[in-house]
């Protein structure tokens, strides 16, 4: 029996998708061999055993949303598509704590914890499309990272379907697990490379009472540096610190301005008012104008405004940098970028150092030699100031022209020797991630 039969006989003949049905599918211009949805784990555990057996590699696939992330497959294989494993399992209100498989997208895990009072304090972007594995597996978020963190402080109990076909579970479902090894961290940003994240227990939070989001106008990046240095150092507890550049700023529709902070609040009705009110003296001594309200919907869109700023990038890559730097590290990659002919829009979550910067030439099949120059240099701004950065999208020329993941150092040599031990043979999404893991 084929390995195509083999995976109808498990998942039946709708879900096993081949030919014109993969086109959706396609990783970075790789067709793969078969698209699987599985309904069950343990479904995803047969079809995981069967593609060991003849050494067939796996892609695992959730919204899609991050698929450009990382080195392209050698070999595409089998994408294991996990869409069809969308139950929120249990919600335990009391415990604020909730249980949900892989496959359902933030947007609807939301909604449900909305009806009750809670939610989830992690804002990936494209929240309709990202699914809980998925942004696990990417160690995704958003804005509100500032305050809430990221995946791996939310998440506490995770299931695992490992390279062998086993099913691991990891942590537990309540906040106070018993001592031990913490193996659900060790699958967040792994980019499904240690195993397929089937099922995830995670914290949340009560709904706050009032939440606001408002936009602080500068005609100096450097101007709004300063004003978030000082924010950064008052008693002011913001939820979310981002900052733009003019062509980031204006794909959200935001009045044009050299810069601007978009500083988020929530809390009692009072407190986001007095917040407010008190973040405008901050940053009118630093040149800034009066705080202006945002839409609702703009929170959502943050995480992406420099990518959203050009109809056709010809990059992006991802910076961590001291906070105290960011305003500096957008202002020089600008220049650097200008210097090659190419335009750049960048956004941060400021308050964490995190930034991210698009790429974008008039050509519509620019050369990528500048394009990997520009993005070599800003690797090189990032490392100078003691951070790292990653190309997270760019078409093959311009990956083959330069490594996409930062040099991990001892790092990367500690994931080999866990790669090695929980994927031996080397199939899950193989050659992805740092170092070729």
């Amino acid at each position: 029996m084929s390995l195509l039969d083999k995976l109808r006989a498990v998942v039946g003949q709708a879900h096993v998708l081949t030919g014109v049905e993969l086109s959706r599918y396609v990783i970075e211009g790789r067709t793969p061999e078969a698209a699987v949805l599985p309904g069950s784990v343990d479904e995803v555990a047969a079809i995981v055993a069967h593609a060991m057996e003849t050494g067939v590699p796996i892609v695992p696939w959730g919204g899609g949303s991050a698929i450009g992330v990382g080195a392209p497959p050698a070999r595409a294989g089998l994408v294991l598509v996990l869409t069809r494993l969308d139950a929120l399992v249990e919600h335990e209100p009391g415990d604020l704590t909730a249980t949900a498989q892989a496959g359902i997208t933030i947007a609807a895990l939301q909604a449900a914890l909305r009806a009750r009072g809670q939610w989830l304090s992690l804002d990936p972007s494209d929240a309709a499309r990202a699914t809980l594995g998925g942004v696990l597996a990417a160690n995704a978020s958003g804005p509100r990272r500032h305050l809430y963190g990221t995946a791996r402080d939310l998440l506490i109990g995770v299931t695992v379907v490992t390279a062998d076909g086993a099913v691991v579970h990891g942590g537990g479902k309540v906040v106070k697990n018993v001592a031990g090894y913490d193996l659900p961290k060790l699958f967040v940003g792994s980019f499904g490379t240690l195993g397929v994240i089937v099922e995830a227990t995670v914290k949340l939070r009560p709904l706050p009472d009032a939440e606001r989001l408002v936009a602080v106008r500068f005609e100096r990046l450097q101007d709004a540096g300063v004003a978030l240095r000082n924010l950064l150092g008052s008693d002011l507890i913001p939820n979310a610190v981002d900052l733009l550049d003019g062509p980031s700023a204006g794909a959200l529709g935001l009045p044009a301005a050299p810069a601007t902070l978009a500083v988020g609040f929530d809390g009692l009705g009072e407190q986001v008012d007095w917040q407010v009110a008190e973040l405008a003296t901050v940053v009118v001594r630093c040149g800034g104008a009066k705080p202006a309200p945002l839409a609702a919907e703009t929170w959502a869109r943050l995480a992406s405004a420099s990518r959203d700023a050009f109809d056709t990038p010809a990059a992006v890559m991802t910076l961590s940098v001291l906070p105290a730097v960011v305003a500096e590290t957008m202002e020089h990659g600008a220049q650097t970028a200008r210097k090659r002919g190419l335009m750049s829009a960048w956004c941060a979550h400021a308050g964490v150092g995190h930034l991210t910067a698009t790429l974008c030439a008039d050509a519509p099949r620019p050369d990528p030699a500048p394009i990997a120059a520009v993005l070599e240099e800003w690797r090189a701004a990032a490392r100078a100031g003691g951070g790292h950065a990653s190309v997270t999208w760019a078409p093959l020329p311009v990956k083959s022209a330069l490594p996409v993941w930062d040099e991990a150092g001892a790092a990367g040599r500690l994931m080999k020797r866990i790669k090695a031990q929980l994927d031996p043979n080397n199939l899950l999404n193989p050659g992805r991630f740092v170092g070729g893991v």
